[in-house]
């Protein structure tokens, strides 16, 4: 599904959201990766949103968010509690979807200028 085809403004966004992958401008990236307005971290080191612990967070808080969305592949599925509570004691909201619908919502809030950070999990090769 495309989602943009023009650049919107001067920010990382996602134009296209697959299955097994996401372009980010005009680079499709296969493994999971933390998105913001300015930086993509490639190779985020996490292929099940089940995997995730309080050790995550920090990885995902060094990009400085105000709001976190984490797209857990083609379906929601909520991670543990101990990685949502993790940002909640920090004072930052978290929203768990599907890729499709982070991506859509994550192109919306940095268009808006918001500080959201996406956390995008694709499955292993």
């Amino acid at each position: 599904m495309d989602l943009s085809l023009d650049r919107p403004g001067d920010y990382l966004f996602v134009r296209r959201v697959t299955e097994r992958g996401i372009t980010v401008v005009d680079r499709e990236l296969t493994r999971s990766f933390l998105l913001s307005p300015e930086r993509a971290v490639e190779q985020w080191p996490v292929t099940d949103a089940r995997a995730l612990t309080d050790g995550h967070v920090e990885e995902v808080l060094a990009l400085k968010p105000e709001l976190v969305l984490l797209g857990t592949g083609i379906r929601q599925q909520f991670p543990p509690a101990a990685f949502m509570a993790g940002f909640l004691r920090k004072g930052i909201g978290v929203e768990v979807m599907d890729n499709a619908a982070a991506a859509r919502t994550y192109d919306l809030l940095a268009g808006e200028g918001r500080r959201v950070v996406a956390a995008f999990i694709l499955p292993a090769d």
